[in-house]
């Protein structure tokens, strides 16, 4: 084998700008962690990614303070244990800026190696968008299963309705497909399509829609009955409205008013100053003997749609009667 073949090409040198331009460009802050009295060297951009004036060395506690509260522990006993275990690490946490909530990546070696002078080294960085989709892509998947679930349930839900006042099969499969599409409409409302939903639509209009798949046809007909005031409702607060909405009506008709033959709903609202409060008033159902506790999914939902979305809060009155529950919104909200 000729010298030309069996020569291994050389690795390009990294000179010392070279590696200081590549952690600029990756944003990458850079420590080193004296094990002995616990302080941190850091450089600018690592102050700067914890928010603290710049300083020769800053005590592993004083880092500590600014670690979110549930994080704190966990990251004291994971740094701790990093002096034992071998290999790369990576640890993430979160911090507090103020009322700013940044997720950081510390990533260095364990066992001590590498250690130069009693001191480790390693990087923070700041991973705080890959977090948040994270995030993002968890929820999703959290309310896309509850929505399945949900769908489930109120297609048993509308079957049982729809076979008390059936005359035939024929007439009862006629009935149901026509709930189990008013219910695909509804649905559409609830995550609609780019560019097939209008910019407003009136309220009463989009409660209708909503409520179709659950009202009754024939011998029980009227037992959802919608008396809202006259405004719009845009396109970002349809959704979240209908969201809640639509929560509201399954558990309705799995446990309230719309699961009993003599059950009501009504619907009703009022302006209070710049807000209105939509009522949603249950009748004629299982009694209420005990207030339940709102731990699911659906419930925290909702209440994060109304805060975040419309601008106000879900009140739930559990009286013997049946539930009552006021949505307060802010109208400015409710017209975006």
């Amino acid at each position: 084998m000729s010298d030309a073949i069996a020569q291994k090409p050389q690795a390009p040198e990294w000179r010392e700008e070279h590696l200081r331009l590549a952690v600029e460009a990756a944003r990458v802050a850079l420590w080193s962690w004296h094990v002995d009295d616990d302080r941190f060297e850091m450089d600018e951009r690592a102050f700067e990614l914890w928010g603290l004036p710049w300083a020769e060395k800053v005590s592993f506690e004083e880092l500590s303070t600014h670690i979110h509260p549930a994080d704190r522990d966990r990251v004291r006993a994971a740094f701790s244990a990093t002096r034992s275990v071998a290999g790369s690490y990576e640890i993430d946490f979160r911090i507090c800026l103020g009322d700013q909530v940044r997720w950081i990546s510390a990533r260095g070696r364990g066992a001590d190696e590498g250690i130069v002078g009693r001191a480790m080294f390693g990087i923070f960085l700041d991973v705080t968008g890959r977090k948040q989709a994270e995030e993002g892509s968890e929820l999703l998947a959290g309310e896309m299963s509850h929505r399945v679930k949900n769908l489930l349930a109120i297609a048993t839900g509308l079957t049982q309705l729809t076979g008390r006042s059936a005359q035939s099969v024929e007439h009862m499969t006629g009935e149901l497909t026509q709930r189990l599409t008013a219910l695909g409409r509804a649905h559409d409302i609830v995550r609609p399509l780019p560019g097939e939903q209008g910019k407003a639509a009136l309220l009463g209009d989009l409660l209708s829609v909503l409520l179709a798949p659950y009202d009754e046809t024939a011998a029980f007909s009227g037992r959802i009955r919608v008396a809202v005031a006259r405004m719009g409702v845009g396109e970002r607060a349809a959704t979240a409205l209908a969201m809640v909405i639509h929560e509201l009506a399954t558990n309705s008709v799995k446990y309230g008013s719309l699961s009993h033959p003599s059950g009501f709903l009504d619907v009703t609202s009022k302006i209070e100053g710049d807000g209105i409060c939509l009522i949603w008033a249950e009748t004629g159902g299982p009694s209420i003997t005990e207030e339940p506790v709102l731990q699911g999914f659906g419930s925290r939902l909702i209440a994060r749609s109304v805060s975040a979305h419309l601008g106000g809060e879900l009140v739930y009155d559990w009286q013997e009667t049946g539930l009552v529950v006021t949505i307060r919104m802010s109208q400015d909200e409710l017209a975006d």
